[in-house]
């Protein structure tokens, strides 16, 4: 938390300086609000994370042109917040704005898109409209196999939310095909006791556990619990999960 009100405190200084030696809607000052508006959201000050966001956005609607991609980065900031809070139609309607700016000021195949489909997928997934996720997790990964190495943990992470996706819809080889290549990715571009290998392993248990092989649920449970009680704090509650 130190290093949160350090870097809150920086970003209010910059503003301040910015708002005397600066006309009232320059760019800077909207990067400043966003910068604040980051920190708020990691802190999970999400009230006071939305209001920076907000008038960052209010800033650049005025400076900058309709479809700048700076605009796509306030709307994913308010999409993000809604999402954390659990406004889902709200989130959906920030993260569309977003991937229609994206779509018109990026390449087609900017990791940018793919974050944003990604993200308009995880709200889906959370509404349990699993067909409208699958579909955006989906396009977000097309993406991220063309602008990313073949090993990013990114691709490893599309992987996973589509194997969760394929595990709420019951349909298990599918899951496991996903959550296995997303292991195997995490293998090689992560650390051996990351919690996102422990998150892999744990998808796998899952399905696993679903389809009724329990000692293999079992053991893939024990791995991912192993992972994470080297990588978490003990009250962490992945840790919980897995127990």
């Amino acid at each position: 938390m130190g290093e949160y009100s350090k870097a809150l405190s920086s970003y209010e200084q910059s503003l301040e300086i910015r708002k005397i030696s600066l006309p009232p809607n320059h760019p800077d000052l909207a990067a400043s609000y966003n910068g604040i508006g980051a920190v708020y959201y990691n802190m999970g000050e999400y009230s006071k994370a939305l209001a920076s966001y907000e008038r960052s956005l209010e800033i650049r609607k005025i400076a900058l042109p309709p479809n700048h991609p700076d605009l796509a980065i306030s709307y994913n900031g308010i999409g993000a917040v809604y999402y954390n809070v659990g406004e889902y139609s709200k989130a959906l309607s920030s993260y569309e704005r977003s991937l229609e700016i994206r779509k018109i000021a990026l390449p087609p195949n900017h990791p940018d898109l793919a974050g944003s489909y990604n993200n308009i997928g995880l709200v889906y997934y959370n509404m349990g409209e699993y067909s409208k996720a699958l579909s955006s997790y989906e396009r977000s990964l097309e993406i991220q196999k063309i602008a990313l190495p073949p090993n990013h943990p990114n691709l490893a992470a599309s992987y996973t939310n589509i194997g969760s996706v394929y595990d709420n819809m019951g349909e298990y080889s599918k899951a496991l095909s996903s959550y296995e290549r997303s292991l195997e990715i995490r293998k090689i571009a992560l650390p051996p006791n990351h919690p996102d290998l422990a998150s892999s392993y744990q998808g796998i248990g899952s399905v696993y556990y679903n389809i009724g092989e329990y000692s293999k649920a079992l053991s893939h449970y024990e791995k991912a619990q192993e992972i994470f009680q080297k990588s978490l704090p003990s009250n962490h509650p992945h840790i919980a999960l897995v127990k």
